[in-house]
């Protein structure tokens, strides 16, 4: 049977945090593959600011997780089109792969507001939820009616690594270094690309 990670996000842009939450994953739930799904349009970011174009996320992603074993950029939800919904996500992974079992990876902060997704109730039958909490400490007891009643709940702590997209964009915009802080394969592609510039 093969163990497959899900982890998405809009990856706006992709950062060494979400590498070392996916590698984590990887070794601990002993996946064969972890697949970074790029949101097309995140439902929940809509209207909030101006996102990078889905394809050029995607491309940073790519470059990103060359060459990282068990590692993989997912075009899944950018081929779907419109909203990104991980329920549909799931879905297509399902009738993909029939004889697998699915791990949905999202930060605590995340998952606590997972009875707000939506088609909630369909996502938890169908996967492992994996909480990942940076650096913190797992919450202990309660987690059935924590996490969205969620039957099959895995806790993974990782170290913890303080940064942020945002952070990023802005220090691509001022022309800051963004050494160790994303793969230098998608630093390439980012100025190959021209993203994050200020007269982009």
């Amino acid at each position: 049977m093969e163990r497959i990670g899900i982890f998405g996000g809009t990856f706006d842009p992709v950062h060494v945090g979400h590498l070392v939450a996916a590698c984590w994953c990887r070794d601990t739930l002993e996946l064969d593959r972890v697949l970074l799904v790029v949101a097309n349009e995140p439902w929940q970011k809509t209207g909030t600011r101006e996102l990078t174009a889905a394809e050029d996320r995607f491309a940073v992603v790519a470059a990103a997780v060359e060459g990282v074993d068990g590692l993989q950029a997912s075009h899944i939800e950018i081929e779907r089109g419109g909203p990104s919904y991980t329920a549909d996500t799931v879905h297509e992974l399902r009738l993909a792969h029939p004889g697998a079992e699915l791990f949905l990876a999202m930060g605590s902060d995340v998952a606590a507001e997972l009875g707000t997704w939506h088609r909630f109730e369909e996502i938890k039958s169908l996967v492992t939820l994996v909480v990942v909490d940076r650096g913190g400490t797992v919450p202990q007891g309660a987690s059935h009616e924590r996490w969205g009643g969620a039957e099959s709940v895995r806790h993974l702590r990782i170290p913890a690594i303080e940064i942020s997209s945002s952070e990023l964009r802005d220090r691509l915009r001022r022309g800051q270094s963004v050494e160790f802080l994303i793969p230098e394969r998608a630093v390439s592609c980012i100025q190959r690309l021209g993203l994050y510039s200020v007269s982009g």
